[in-house]
């Protein structure tokens, strides 16, 4: 049931992160605060298709 999900940059738009979820538990798109290298600091990324 654990699918690969890429996440994006909601500044720049760059995907930066793969990670995994578990589409049973999380139906819904994740959203993580990651770093973003292009901003030089911790952005929201959200999934993407």
């Amino acid at each position: 049931m654990r699918v690969n999900v890429t996440l994006a940059c909601t500044e720049t738009g760059d995907r930066n992160y793969i990670t995994t979820k578990n589409k049973r538990t999380n139906p819904e798109r994740i959203e993580l605060k990651k770093y973003s290298p292009r901003v030089g600091k911790h952005t929201l990324h959200r999934e993407t298709k």
